[in-house]
């Protein structure tokens, strides 16, 4: 066996559609049903708790009901042989459920609340967050300092805490993967310009894809066949 490679593998929700969780920018997609400025933005939170709690309950009973796919397994079964890091825009647990140990969660965790009075990067501290699993959180549901809880998801107008440390894991990359998401939600779609020069960069989705650059193979498949042939690349060499 030789060196372990270092693999990051950023996810969106491609990953996680096969496990028939909604993708949001999809034909038919969540921001078909809901206006994502009152769902999931800041200003949406102020103006409407209860709506906000109210969507965020609907996501848990989903992510409930929903087991990981073959997807999941493999990106976890990399650890094997490999030093893994995936970096998630999806806030559903099922990487963690499918085996996987270090994931950075760069929009938040569905199944977590926290105090609405402290700002995720600054005054709030992860002490203050609650994992509330799959239960319900309404409106009246208080931290122990009287704080309305809310949902632990970076909404729209918000900072991306994490997002230094997902460079810091893709500038370190032997090889980047990136599976099911369609590179337009910032600052992550940008992440994959950190790579070294010459890191090579494997895009996994079944639609055209935005990167054009030679050290890019694009795999042109859904996440759970996509990833039996990234493995059997990685296997291969």
């Amino acid at each position: 066996m030789g060196t372990k490679k270092k693999i990051a593998i950023l996810t969106g929700a491609g990953v996680s559609a096969e496990s028939g969780l909604g993708t949001f920018r999809d034909n038919g997609g969540l921001w078909d049903k809901f206006d994502p400025q009152e769902v999931a933005s800041i200003d949406g939170w102020y103006r409407n708790r209860s709506l906000v709690l109210e969507f965020y309950n609907l996501r848990r009973k989903e992510l409930a009901n929903s087991k990981p796919n073959d997807a999941h397994r493999i990106i976890a079964e990399l650890e094997k042989n490999n030093i893994v890091t995936v970096i998630t825009q999806n806030v559903d647990n099922l990487h963690e459920r499918a085996g996987s140990t270090k994931v950075i969660h760069l929009h938040g965790e569905l199944t977590k609340v926290r105090p609405e009075d402290g700002e995720y990067d600054r005054t709030f501290s992860e002490k203050e967050v609650i994992d509330v699993r799959y239960e319900e959180v309404n409106l009246g549901d208080k931290s122990v300092n009287g704080s309305q809880l809310r949902p632990h998801i970076v909404f729209f107008g918000e900072a991306v805490p994490m997002i230094d440390k997902a460079i810091d894991i893709i500038e370190d990359a032997d090889i980047l993967l990136i599976v099911g998401t369609s590179l337009q939600v910032y600052p992550a779609a940008g992440l994959y310009r950190y790579v070294r020069r010459g890191t090579p960069i494997y895009v996994i989705d079944p639609n055209d894809i935005l990167i054009h650059d030679s050290n890019v193979t694009h795999i042109k498949k859904v996440a759970t066949e996509g990833m039996v042939e990234f493995k059997n690349i990685l296997e291969s060499e």
